[in-house]
């Protein structure tokens, strides 16, 4: 079995998901193909997978390494999965491109990767790149799947599955861990393991539509209360969640910075009061990033000057779906996958987040109906913003990318129709001076 990893600078990711696979007794003894263009990154994330199959594996893998353009395809070449990890122009200079570009306009961001200007350009410069792994995957590995993390989520893994003929799947962590860590954050007196549930939605914006006990109790109420009371009497990191609970009825799956751009109720022009009554942290991606940079830095340092690593299987899906396609063992998950009335009021080509069943056949959606109304038209504000990405993506076609940010919820809020389109352009111009075009 040959399993891909796409983007294999992303170290701690990689670790993650390929640490899984080691842990796992019917993948642990594949070959292991390390893809990266970064020379340095590359040869990191070698010295971190080899040395992990070294401590957890007993050597049972064998792990190679590909650069760049040149060595892609033998990288994919009879790979049985392509996990996507790829970040197309990094933190420098793309990631400051859009954020600081958008906020000459006025336009503020927090995390700008799956939705608003930022996800509309982080789409756009990713999908030139990912056709380019489909082309390569339908001539040299045909019948492989693709397991997509790369954001924004909706709109890759969509116009992978609508127009490319690579199996994909687009997988988060932030289904599995929504029930967990609300349960911890509101200190509920029951268990993850001792409660039932469903999600359903769009990624990033999936509903949490009903949560009992294994009694049957529904726990909804409580939890209700015991949000809005935490809200009230304190501040915390999610406090936009909580109001979406409060107001529209349900929690949400992705974390209060993502959702707080997501709409237009929360970020709006001149209202600093929104800010900091919601504790919304702008510029919180571009943060992050430098922190991320800075922290791998030392744990590589450490990882040189002889540190022990180690690995604790995660809850990302990667293996456990691997896991069940080798096995023909069922495994139930959250996928990103292409509607067709799996949500019967969202529309059929959107990219929505059900749970799915993996077997060695494939990955099978699970029909929701519908969503209750409210969360159908939050999920929608989303959607046709995804669905006008994927078209600009498609024909090349500037004007898409105007109404595509014309209609989404945030950016709509902030600007005139012309600061929009000329706020595109300049985008799009210093992506293409950057080396990084959108078409």
């Amino acid at each position: 079995m040959k399993i891909t990893f796409m983007g294999a600078g992303s170290c701690v990711f990689a670790k993650n998901v390929l640490g899984d696979t080691m842990l796992c007794p019917s993948l642990n003894n594949a070959e292991i193909a390390l893809y990266d263009i970064d020379k340095d990154r590359l040869e990191e994330a070698y010295v971190l997978i080899t040395r992990l199959n070294e401590n957890v594996n007993e050597n049972r893998a064998t792990i190679k390494k590909y650069l760049g353009e040149v060595e892609r395809k033998d990288a994919l070449r009879d790979a049985n999965f392509v996990i996507n990890a790829i970040q197309v122009g990094g933190y420098d200079p793309c990631t400051i491109l859009d954020f600081e570009i958008p906020k000459k306009y006025g336009l503020r961001q927090t995390i700008g990767d799956t939705l608003g200007i930022g996800g509309i350009f982080r789409a756009l410069r990713t999908i030139k790149v990912m056709q380019e792994f489909a082309n390569d995957m339908e001539e040299v590995c045909p019948n492989a799947w693709f397991l997509n993390y790369t954001n924004p989520m909706a709109i890759l893994t969509g116009y992978m599955q609508r127009y490319t003929k690579v199996k994909t799947i687009g997988l988060c962590h932030s289904v599995q861990v929504c029930v967990p860590e609300l349960l911890k954050a509101l200190n509920m007196d029951v268990k993850h393991e001792d409660t039932i549930y469903n999600i359903a939605g769009i990624n990033h914006m999936a509903w949490l539509l009903n949560i009992t006990d294994k009694q049957g109790n529904d726990l909804y109420p409580e939890i209700k209360r015991r949000a809005k009371e935490k809200n009230a009497t304190e501040k915390h990191r999610d406090m936009v969640r909580y109001d979406y609970m409060d107001k529209f009825g349900h929690y949400c799956t992705e974390s209060s910075e993502h959702n707080a751009e997501y709409s237009a109720l929360y970020i709006k022009p001149g209202r600093e009061d929104l800010i900091e009554k919601f504790n919304i942290p702008l510029d919180e991606y571009p943060r992050r990033c430098v922190n991320q940079i800075r922290d791998w830095k030392n744990e590589y340092q450490n990882l040189l000057a002889g540190g022990k690593i180690t690995h604790e299987r995660s809850r990302e899906y990667a293996s456990r779906i691997m896991e069940a396609m080798v096995t023909d063992v069922p495994y139930m998950i959250g996928g990103n996958v292409i509607n067709n009335g799996a949500i019967s009021n969202l529309p059929a080509e959107a990219c929505v987040e059900v749970p799915c069943v993996v077997r060695a056949n494939g990955i099978t959606p699970t029909r929701v109906g519908d969503l209750p109304l409210q969360l159908a038209a939050m999920n929608s504000l989303n959607v046709h913003v995804q669905l006008l990405t994927i078209e600009a993506a498609r024909t090349k076609d500037m004007s898409f990318v105007y109404q595509a940010a014309l209609v989404e919820p945030h950016t709509a809020a902030q600007l005139s129709t012309d600061e929009i389109v000329a706020m595109c352009d300049e985008l799009a111009a210093e992506h293409e001076k950057a080396g990084f075009p959108i078409f």
